[in-house]
């Protein structure tokens, strides 16, 4: 490296600031300290200078140094208990609030960690709330040396033991209201010392008062440019640092070119200058901002996704059990699962024998077993009988919601950032040429007052943002109406594989129809009290619509805790209950008779000999025939299920001579004909299932819906949940759902239109650089208003608002 260079002002190669006069040389590498130096060592023999690649200088400075014991509080196991959310010995799950995530490089360098250290063996970004959530090997790292790892490359996380959200720490920021404060106390002001100017032709017959008053306005116009617009100013050289134009370098060279313009006007007394203008500009587009950004959080499309997260939990309260959503749960709360249901919140076990699945947490499928007194953690699901939990920590709707989401792949949402990073960038520099090309002609022309005009008015009126937004916004506000409807989807690119489908498929039993309306008739052997209260503790364990109707039908009370039991997907439930064995489920299963093809049958053996039949005759859910009519003609239908075919010839009729009725289905049935409807039809298919089953077929389809009744048998394999109430409106919510492409083709023709007017009088420079101020953040908020208008309206054309 040559020697002068470092006489010379140099950039740091992390972190972009100023070497001065002693920098850190590392061959080629210049850097402004020693810290820098290390976290270019540290990626470079990992292999991750890629990260160099993506942004220039995207690193955070390392100036400041990090004592040594800072993070030793960590080790204290209650304090990291806090901040752990799961922990099984091999893996443990950490969120982190990162307030220094700032571009791609970032994003790319967090979720590459685990090339630095092996034992990190996951990392997940949200770009939007600045925070990563890791997934580590404790018996490798420590959760002192993940937090001292991630603060060594630059991000140290801002840890909260009071565990307040990174939200509530972020939602205080009063900067702009200051900004917006003071531009307009300066904008008014100067606005109103420019009247004698203006009412006096141009002329001021006393000196001393032009004087004053011109002095009076400078003053006022320096904070504005200074102060107020900086954010502006701050975004376009950040932008042009990674050498990329955004939407704020025009709007900053307008203000540039409109106070040079005043101060060299005022200096030479050939005008007054345009600084009432420039103030103008900063207010109102601050203005513009502030309403766009509150417009954005009144609707607020994310936090109602996961605020109406559809899980419902039975809570024991004075000997009653209640259902009570998850987010009302509390610490002490004493909370039942069954089988097959997913565990909301930390709890410690106090009652049952506890299977846990964990698979939707770790992707190990494989049971875990859970002593009394042993924590089980949120997102596992309980795989034997009931159990009682003391809740120990309060549910994380955003933590089930980051598990939901862990596995889903992020094309769409890096499509659409890298589409809007393009779309803006390429719409900057058309902004430029085309306002350097009406300056250029109106100097030809010889009109000056134009040119600036020209100049100033097309850097400002000139707005990609309404185009951007429209998609968003018509995305987010369908989300958080089907939500109202009790219709939740994964994330919001789920509404395009949604308007795509072509082929929906349908289970039977508890989709199609209600457990709770289920006719039962019971034939056998007189049932005593006791026997009642054996058959209800034993099916009371199973989460089948059969099962829950049989329970119904009993009306008894189930005190018993079988000695052990297992149950059989598809067949039934087995199991000892007072030295008795006992087999509950179809009569094939229990060896009693052959199956009836009229009717459900839920045969009781015990101990080897029949007890009785429960015969069950199904009640589908109100609207469900209508709904296969109205879906006929659009979609092609298929039912597949694992009941038998007593209910054929009805579901026949009411779906259609073309639709394929299948019965006697296994799990491993139904998913091999979703992957057969796929790969040989081609088939964009619509899962619609309870989740005990099916839920590898759901997982399998291109959107898998769950249908949740008010108990928790939320299935983590589905890319939807629609209550059970609103499967019979399903056609309506297909068709808001289509809807959505029209309404983002229309706010985007809007847009397109919107920026074709501004510019054509913006060229003229006919139009006042205010109204081109006022016009460009209305245009952003007009899109915000037009989009979730039109989603309101054809919410109400098809009756869901």
């Amino acid at each position: 490296m040559n020697p002068d260079k470092t006489n010379t002002l140099t950039l740091c190669d992390h972190c972009g600031d100023t070497c001065y006069r002693h920098p850190v040389l590392l061959g080629e590498k210049v850097f402004c300290c020693e810290g820098c130096r290390s976290v270019y060592q540290i990626l470079n023999e990992n292999d991750l200078c890629a990260y160099y690649d993506l942004n220039n200088h995207p690193g955070i400075t390392q100036k400041s140094t990090i004592r040594k014991d800072k993070f030793a509080f960590l080790d204290n196991p209650d304090i990291a208990g806090k901040l752990i959310q799961y922990t099984d010995g091999t893996q443990t799950h950490v969120t982190f609030y990162l307030p220094q995530i700032h571009c791609s490089s970032c994003l790319w360098l967090l979720e590459n960690i685990r090339r630095i250290n092996p034992a990190l063996q996951s990392s997940r970004v949200n770009f939007t709330k600045k925070e990563v959530f890791i997934v580590f090997d404790p018996a490798l790292i420590s959760l002192r040396q993940v937090v001292e790892t991630l603060t060594h490359i630059g991000y140290e996380p801002h840890l909260s033991l009071e565990e307040v959200s990174s939200a509530q720490l972020r939602q205080i920021d009063r900067t702009r209201w200051y900004k917006i404060g003071l531009a307009g106390f300066c904008f008014a002001n100067i606005m109103m010392m420019s009247f004698p100017e203006y009412f006096s032709g141009g002329e001021i017959l006393e000196p001393i008062i032009k004087t004053t008053l011109t002095s009076i306005i400078i003053f006022l116009s320096l904070p504005v440019i200074t102060y107020c617009a900086s954010e502006f100013f701050t975004n376009a050289w950040n932008g042009l640092k990674n050498k990329h134009l955004n939407i704020d370098a025009p709007i900053a060279l307008a203000l540039v070119i409109t106070f040079g313009r005043s101060m060299y006007e005022l200096y030479t007394g050939t005008g007054s200058g345009y600084l009432d203008s420039m103030s103008g500009i900063v207010f109102f587009m601050l203005v513009g901002r502030w309403l766009q950004d509150r417009t954005y959080q009144t609707i607020s499309f994310d936090r109602d996704f996961r605020a109406f997260f559809p899980i419902a939990v039975n809570v024991l309260k004075d000997n009653t059990i209640q259902s009570v959503p998850v987010d009302k749960i509390r610490a002490n709360d004493i909370i039942q699962i069954h089988h097959e249901e997913l565990i909301p919140a930390d709890g410690m076990l106090s009652k049952g024998s506890a299977e846990i699945d964990y698979s939707f947490v770790t992707g190990e499928s494989l049971p875990v077993s859970v002593n009394k007194g042993e924590i089980i953690y949120a997102g596992g699901k309980q795989t034997e009988g009931v159990i009682e939990l003391i809740v120990v920590k309060e549910v994380s709707q955003s933590y089930l919601t980051n598990l939901w989401n862990k596995d889903s792949l992020q094309d769409a949402s890096t499509t659409s950032y890298s589409f809007i990073d393009a779309l803006s960038k390429y719409f900057t520099y058309i902004v430029l040429v085309i306002g350097m090309i009406a300056g250029g002609y109106w100097l030809w022309q010889g009109q000056p007052q134009l040119m600036w005009n020209a100049l100033t008015t097309i850097m400002i009126v000139a707005c990609p943002c309404a185009l951007l937004l429209s998609a968003n916004f018509t995305r987010g506000n369908i989300l958080r109406i089907l939500s109202r409807n009790k219709f939740y989807l994964k994330n919001a690119g789920v509404i395009e594989s949604l308007s795509k489908i072509d082929t929906i498929v349908f289970d039977k039993t508890g989709t199609l129809t209600q457990s709770n309306k289920m006719k039962v008739r019971y034939e056998g052997q007189v049932l005593t009290p006791e026997l009642k209260t054996q058959i209800a503790s034993m099916v009371v364990h199973s989460n089948h619509p059969l099962s829950k109707a049989v329970l119904q039908y009993l009306d008894t009370p189930a005190s018993l805790t079988p000695e052990s039991f297992k149950i059989i997907a598809n067949k039934g439930i087995e199991g000892w209950m007072e030295e008795h064995h006992f087999k509950i489920g179809s009569p094939s299963f229990t060896g009693t008779d052959e199956e009836s093809k009229k009717e459900s049958k839920v045969a009781v053996t015990m101990d080897n000999q029949p007890i009785g039949v429960f015969h069950v005759t199904n009640a589908y859910r109100i609207g469900i025939f209508d709904l296969f009519k109205s879906l006929v003609p659009g979609y092609k239908l298929a039912l597949i299920s694992g009941d038998n075919q007593a209910e054929q010839a009805i579901l026949r009729e009411k779906m259609g001579t073309e639709s394929e009725l299948l019965f006697d289905q296994s799990p491993h049935d139904k998913l091999a004909y979703i992957t057969y409807l796929k790969e040989n039809k081609k088939a964009n298919v619509l899962m619609i299932g309870d989740g005990l089953n099916d839920a590898g077929a759901l997982k399998e389809s291109n959107v898998g819906l769950a249908v949740c009744d008010d108990d928790n048998n939320f299935t983590p394999a589905a890319d939807g949940i629609i209550h059970a109430s609103k499967v019979s409106v399903l056609d309506k919510i297909l068709g808001y759902v289509r809807s959505g492409r029209s309404i983002i083709m229309f706010s985007f023709g809007i847009s397109i239109i919107y920026n074709i007017i501004g510019l054509y009088f913006a060229v003229q420079g006919t139009l006042s650089p205010i109204i081109a101020a006022i016009l460009m953040p209305c245009s952003s908020i007009s899109i915000i208003l037009i989009t979730y208008g039109l989603s309101q309206l054809f919410a109400r054309k098809y009756k869901l608002a």
